[in-house]
């Protein structure tokens, strides 16, 4: 999400400066939206797009919902999150299948938006949701498309469709039609055309994106589009709208560090819903785009449902029961730390998880400064140890550790660490597993919590024993002596009275009622 990061801290910034107040006024409220026209611009969000914004958030700031909310500043910042979805096209939109198969889907736009990686992600991305994709090379114009398609294809596992080389040669509106008939004949329930893209929207562009759509007719049609052209992007996704007519939009290169605008700006401009989105290089990149969700990740609200979505395909439920069922049997061992750690690898990058977390524009810092490639040298260290060493880390000496650092490429120092992390990592969850509290470096033990050191009987410290035979005996007779005295003060809040601290008589409760008038 590095695209809205500096949006995210400015917005961020301003709602901070609302919280410290108990009311708000009609000039605190100019003054939060004006900070918010700024920011948005500053990140490429089309003017009109801004202006509408602004408008609806200042509107519902001055009305009663905020004036009689218990906290003025949540109830703004409610309303902001309210209308980022509403700009970001409100509801999730799906794809929507053909009812007799193949469903085709036809992808446009400029040359260099992504569209024949994008190609790849999108049919990898339907054969984990159980569809049969065929990917077509309709694009014959740029050099090396063709072959660019068949790599992408055969990364990701997909069938490509190419019967012309491509550079220039070949009709692309009979390549797509011959494409939907061998779909038929083969079986393939989903064919995904890429097609021709230009430096600037062109006319030629323009008619030949038309003419493959003509000979398709294609049930989705989506527009791939660069997220860092900036104040561009509603000028170029308008052209594409009249001259092919889109369904759906498709954010490709989220992980860039421009400032993002294009995705706040094409949805409200076009009336079309983005889609999909593409966070990365890899094919694996690539996710349904959720309006609630990044509206809350710009404003710093976290989205907690897609970290658990990436969570969940890595992970395997029946693996982790029998990890914990190891740890609470305190038989958990560097190779099942290793399985975790590449299961963790699988679920997509750390420090984009991370990032998914509510307050983490907080931990920008840590988080840029965070090298995922550690976790590749920690599996260096563990996969040079040998298999009695992994389950038994106690047999790790001096020779044993110069050994495996040299097979890892690393010195003893990084191994020394990894065993002690790892030691102290199994204690705390061996603790946790039997439902106790770890105690974390550097913190004392929690009250009141199970898992620390057992607290003495009669509470405190333990006394030393008086040397003095005469004074030990002395302070013996007044503790035994302790139990029987009543303690000072009463549930009346009353002192002891002048009797030794003895409870009262019936005579002194009596007179007592008397003087209350009972």
């Amino acid at each position: 999400m590095a695209q809205f990061g500096s949006l995210s801290d400015r917005l961020t910034e301003t709602f901070r400066n609302l919280r410290s107040k108990g009311r708000l006024t009609p000039s605190d409220v100019d003054g939060t939206v004006r900070e918010i026209r700024r920011a948005l611009l500053d990140a490429d969000v089309a003017l009109e797009v801004v202006k509408a914004f602004t408008a609806a958030v200042r509107e519902r700031a001055l009305s009663d919902e905020v004036n009689r909310a218990l906290n003025p500043a949540q109830q703004v910042v409610q309303i902001v999150n309210e209308e980022l979805v509403g700009i970001l096209g409100g509801q999730q939109r799906r794809l929507e299948f053909a009812k007799r198969p193949p469903t085709v889907i036809m992808l446009a736009g400029l040359q260099g938006a992504g569209k024949t990686t994008l190609a790849g992600k999108l049919g990898k991305w339907l054969k984990k949701d159980g569809h049969t994709p065929m990917l077509v090379a309709a694009d014959l114009q740029r050099p090396n498309a063709v072959q660019q398609l068949q790599v992408v294809g055969e990364q990701a596992g997909v069938h490509v469709f190419a019967p012309e080389p491509g550079n220039g040669v070949g009709d692309p509106v009979k390549v797509a039609k011959n494409a939907i008939k061998a779909a038929v004949d083969q079986q393939y329930d989903t064919v995904i055309v890429d097609t021709a893209g230009r430096l600037g929207v062109d006319a030629e562009l323009m008619k030949q994106a038309a003419n493959i759509r003509k000979a398709v007719d294609p049930d989705e049609v989506l527009f791939v589009i660069d997220a860092m052209i900036g104040q561009d992007a509603v000028a170029t996704a308008r052209a594409f709208q009249e001259g092919v007519d889109f369904t759906g939009v498709v954010l490709s290169k989220l992980d860039g560090d421009a400032r993002g605008g294009a995705a706040l700006s094409v949805a409200s401009v076009t009336g079309r819903p983005i889609m999909f989105a593409s966070t990365g290089e890899g094919l694996d990149d690539f996710e349904p785009f959720h309006p609630d969700r990044m509206a809350s990740r710009i404003l710093d609200l976290g989205d907690i449902l897609s970290l658990i979505e990436q969570a969940q395909s890595a992970f395997d439920e029946d693996e982790a029961r029998k990890v914990a069922e190891k740890i609470a049997s305190d038989s958990f061992t560097l190779n099942d730390f290793l399985e975790q750690m590449q299961q963790l690898r699988k679920a997509g990058s750390i420090k984009g998880m991370l990032g998914m977390l509510p307050g983490a524009k907080g931990m920008r810092e840590a988080l840029d400064n965070f090298d995922e490639r550690e976790i590749v040298r920690t599996e260096a260290i563990i996969q040079s140890m040998t298999p009695q060493e992994r389950e038994l880390p106690k047999l790790l000496n001096g020779s044993r550790r110069l050994r495996i650092a040299k097979g890892a490429g690393s010195t003893v120092t990084e191994v020394n660490a990894l065993v002690s992390r790892f030691e102290q990592a199994a204690k705390m969850m061996k603790t946790v597993a039997r439902g106790g509290v770890p105690q974390m470096p550097g913190m004392g033990p929690i009250p009141g919590m199970h898992g620390g050191k057992k607290q003495q009987q009669g509470g405190g410290k333990k006394k030393s024993k008086v040397g003095n035979p005469a004074k030990r005996a002395a302070l013996a007779a007044g503790a035994a002596a302790a139990p029987q005295q009543a303690p000072k003060g009463s549930g009346l809040g009353l002192g002891g009275g002048a009797k030794g601290g003895k409870a009262p008589t019936e005579e002194e409760l009596a007179s007592l009622q008397k003087f209350l008038g009972r």
